[in-house]
């Protein structure tokens, strides 16, 4: 009786520690978004003081102290998002859980370089803690939608991307036979560099056409370019636009045929989100909601 009821009690605090980690639409969970923020954004802010020579050195001890607290926080913020699942690998393989993982272990990584070779290293260990500026996208609503738009594009940016590259390998190899060696042209590999700088608009002057026809073949890449930058954005803007369409004939639907909207609840099983509301299972694995 006294193992049945422990579990039981087990359940239960982790299923409150669940909803005030992962879930938004409890005071208890907006609280803690809050914090959690705030605390990404001070540890970001101390990374970049910290690499301030003079501020570096005059407030060494103070740095060390706030990071050591940060670090310390966010160790426990990563076990309890960790034991408040079933399947806890669903969290540490995913994308949030690798990158909680990157901005925590920095300072503790730290113990196993000793010496003063090793400063060097310690240092660059520790500017991993940028990645906790990754962190913050979860607190941006519009972040999802921009990220399955970009998703969306990915096969039609990669095939403009390898037009781009056929472009560039072609007039980098006129140029290189337009302009030859004696004018910094002296490869074809240097001279699909030249194009692709050009072409991009970035133009470092390392190397430049000299001939009148090197330089019409140049006009006509940069003006190209102006428009090849174009096109990514365009493709973008496109697949965005036509999510946003088509969440608002889905809400459309959806209030005529007086569907429900969808909540915020995370499943504690398998971490699936956007249940409706009112549901007490899991729509992908069947779990009880409110367990």
């Amino acid at each position: 009786m006294d193992g049945t009821q422990h579990h039981v009690s087990s359940k239960k605090w982790r299923r409150k520690i669940h909803e005030v980690i992962y879930e938004a639409d409890t005071p208890l969970g907006k609280l803690f978004d809050v914090v959690l923020l705030v605390v990404i954004i001070i540890s970001l802010i101390l990374v970049m003081l910290e690499s301030v020579p003079d501020l570096g050195k005059a407030y060494r001890n103070e740095f060390i102290t706030a990071e050591w607290v940060i670090t310390i926080f966010f160790t426990i913020e990563y076990f309890l998002r960790i034991i408040s699942i079933n399947k806890p690998s669903k969290y540490i393989f995913s994308f949030y859980g690798i990158i909680d993982l990157l901005s925590t272990i920095p300072l503790y990584l730290t113990f196993f370089f000793g010496g003063l070779n090793a400063l060097l290293a310690v240092r660059s260990l520790r500017l991993l803690r940028v990645f906790r500026i990754l962190k913050i996208t979860r607190y941006i609503g519009e972040a999802d939608k921009l990220s399955k738009a970009i998703k969306s594009s990915g096969p039609k940016i990669a095939v403009f991307l390898f037009a781009v590259m056929v472009v560039s390998i072609i007039f980098g190899t006129l140029m290189y036979l337009i302009e030859g060696p004696e004018h910094g042209f002296d490869s074809i590999p240097k001279s699909i560099y030249w194009c692709i700088v050009t072409l991009t608009t970035v133009g470092f002057g390392d190397i430049a056409p000299e001939t009148a026809f090197g330089q019409f073949l140049a006009t006509i890449i940069m003006i190209m370019g102006y428009g090849i930058i174009a096109v990514p954005t365009g493709i973008v803007s496109a697949e965005y636009s036509q999510s946003k369409r088509e969440k608002s004939d889905k809400k459309t639907l959806k209030n005529e045929s007086n569907y429900r909207h969808v909540n915020t609840q995370v499943c504690q099983n398998c971490h699936s989100k956007k249940h409706q509301d009112g549901a007490l299972y899991c729509h992908n694995c069947g779990y009880s909601l409110d367990e």
